[in-house]
């Protein structure tokens, strides 16, 4: 008879993916309304500018924190930067809503979209290296 045993739920569990709401794409939809007056004014350069909403949009898209039990992912523009749980000495909040976390090497890591409103979802994905504030 085989044994059955339980499953691992560090190895079950997805991982927690912090990320903008995409209500956010209303303010780059305005941000193309009221571009588009410039275009009738300053024809060149109004059109130029109209690049700015498409930029917008895919910074919404993109951004995003990931975090499981092992590992911290930051989106940002350009990059991506993954670390694992060990390095991270803290979380830090400044005058930006979004959390910054601070490593061990004395760096910075920012993490996109991550509030303190979310921090016990990220306590909860982080296996408790994350203290819940709300606890």
């Amino acid at each position: 008879m085989p044994s059955r045993r339980a499953p691992d739920p560090s190895a079950t569990a997805k991982p927690l993916v912090i990320r903008m709401s995409p209500m956010a794409h209303f303010a780059s939809g305005f941000l193309a309304l009221c571009l588009l007056v410039m275009i009738t004014m300053f024809p060149t350069w109004g059109a130029i500018f109209m690049v700015l909403p498409i930029i917008a949009s895919y910074a919404i898209v993109r951004l995003r924190t990931i975090a499981d039990r092992d590992t911290l992912t930051a989106r940002t523009l350009l990059s991506s930067r993954t670390v694992s749980w060990d390095e991270v000495d803290g979380l830090r909040f400044d005058r930006s809503s979004w959390a910054r976390a601070r490593l061990r090497d004395g760096s910075e890591m920012p993490l996109p979209a991550v509030t303190f409103a979310v921090l016990p979802l990220l306590a909860e994905a982080s296996g408790g290296r994350v203290p819940n504030p709300y606890e």
